[in-house]
């Protein structure tokens, strides 16, 4: 696949925080010569995710380093699997080692955690939706992780879509003049507009949002505002969403669940790296 120049820095600063001015413990015990075989293992059950990184990160070393990958993005693998095969300079796989699986364990998580939620809302008619609480520096591959996990992105960043929130609604004075200042300077960018009852989506609706953000919004209200934006806006249900609870936003109607803790609180997958000579 294709990795962006900016992601493949960020893996090289990961190693440069690393490995710094050289691993000393691997160049102390491994003659320079030396090549090796290393097996990366699931020590648990989850998706895979993030091997075009976690391989990049071998090939900043030595491009030469062998990476065969037998679990495709978005498979399942169980505790035992042998997801990869690395052949090489022996110092390179010990170097490589800790920030290939960082990045891998980080983004195998997120879409084993996208992938729960998936299932939760099947059949529902509703996508599940990452946010921007992602990692500094890591959003790329976090919100890649997201899509192996069967999820789908919202805004890149701040850039590529248009989400006016509580902040710019108190600053501007009104959902609605936010949202005629953002038509009429972008006519061809769909608005979204945050709102935390019932009476603030009658305006967003009436001032002719494309998406609604309904924040942390009963079931009940929930229901009520699919009724009054039917046809009108689609609805993206947000807020302290949890496993417990995703079912029933999506049974509401709404045609969007996002969902923060995809990338800021998924569990890292456990994996380990094993030579074998």
């Amino acid at each position: 696949m294709y990795i962006p120049f900016s992601v493949k820095n960020i893996l090289r600063l990961a190693l440069e925080e690393d490995i710094g001015h050289g691993d000393i413990t691997t160049t102390f015990t491994i003659p320079e010569g030396h090549r090796s075989k290393a097996l990366l293992v699931a020590k648990g059950n989850f998706i895979v995710a993030g091997m075009p990184f976690a391989k990049e990160v071998f090939h900043i070393v030595d491009a030469g380093t062998e990476f065969r990958i037998f679990h495709g993005e978005g498979s399942k693998v169980r505790r035992g699997d042998i997801i990869a095969e690395i052949a090489g300079n022996t110092r390179t796989l010990l170097s490589c080692e800790r920030v290939s699986l960082n990045i891998l364990q980080r983004l195998c998580g997120i879409a084993t955690l996208t992938s729960v939620f998936v299932e939760k809302v099947k059949g529902a008619g509703v996508k599940i939706v990452d946010t921007r609480k992602t990692t500094p520096g890591l959003r790329f591959m976090e919100k890649y992780a997201v899509r192996m996990g069967g999820g789908s992105n919202h805004r890149f960043g701040l850039f590529d879509g248009i989400l006016i929130k509580d902040n710019h609604i108190e600053a501007v004075g009104s959902i609605t003049a936010a949202i005629s200042s953002s038509r009429q300077a972008h006519h061809l960018l769909k608005i979204e507009v945050e709102v935390e009852n019932l009476t603030e989506l009658k305006e967003a609706v009436h001032a002719g949002a494309d998406v609604i953000m309904l924040d942390n919004m009963s079931i009940a209200d929930m229901k009520e505002a699919v009724k009054m934006a039917k046809g009108k806006a689609i609805l993206e249900a947000s807020g302290n969403m949890s496993l417990e609870r995703v079912r029933d936003v999506a049974e509401t109607g709404v045609d969007l669940i996002s969902i923060g803790a995809l990338t800021h609180s998924a569990p890292a997958a456990d994996i380990s790296m094993k030579i074998v000579r």
